[in-house]
Formats: C-alpha cells, structure tokens, sequence
C-alpha cells in the first residue's frame, strides 16, 4: 500500500472518530493532524496569522506553521503514525475490537488498511 493511500485511510478514520467515548483525541492532537494535513495537502502555511481574538484559528495556524519546511511525504508519513499511536495507546486502556463493532465501520476499515486490528 502506497503512502498515499495510507494517509488517506488516516485521514478517514480522523474525521469519523466519536466526539465523545473512550477514544477522543485531546486539543493538542486535533491540532497535530489538522497541521501534518495542511502540509501534506497544501504546503508550508500561507496565510497571515488570525488577530489577537481568533483564539482557535490563531492556534492552528501556529501549529501549522511549525511544521513550515517539511515535506508532504514526512508530514503525511507522521499524520499515519500519529493516529497509529493514538490507537496503540488506546489498546492499553480500553478494548478497541469491541468498541470498533460499536461504531462506524469506516474507521475499522481504514484501521485494517494501516495494518492495525
């Protein structure tokens, strides 16, 4: 499987996890794969930095910004490990096979495409 397409599968589960469960992703890691997604799509940032009171836009294109310089290839390749650690951190607190019967099949799928469960 390509990294194309393994970034894709990522990309998929990201944007069909619960909101609320057992697995959620934390401020912090929303704003990780919102900013390897914005390089390995369109490059390094390219807009002007949201004023003062933009609080949520401002931190994500900071967090976008941070990772200027990187290729598409590295930012897709660590946008895949990221939601791979995600999941293997998961699996120590919870049990993922039976909390993935419970939701979307698209996030099982695309788990079974990277290799995972």
């Amino acid at each position: 499987m390509s990294l194309d397409d393994k970034f894709n599968a990522a990309v998929k589960i990201v944007q069909n996890l619960p909101k609320d469960g057992p697995l959620t992703t934390s401020n912090s890691q929303k704003l990780t794969f919102y900013s390897l997604f914005k390089q390995a799509t369109v490059g390094d940032c390219n807009t002007e930095r949201p004023g003062m009171l933009a609080f949520t836009e401002k931190a994500k294109w900071d967090a976008w910004n941070g990772v200027k310089g990187m290729s598409a290839e590295e930012a897709k390749q660590k946008y895949v490990d990221e939601i791979n650690s995600v999941f293997d951190k998961a699996a120590e607190e919870i049990d993922i096979e039976s909390w993935l019967n419970q939701i979307d099949p698209c996030i099982k799928e695309n788990l079974a495409l990277l290799g995972k469960h």
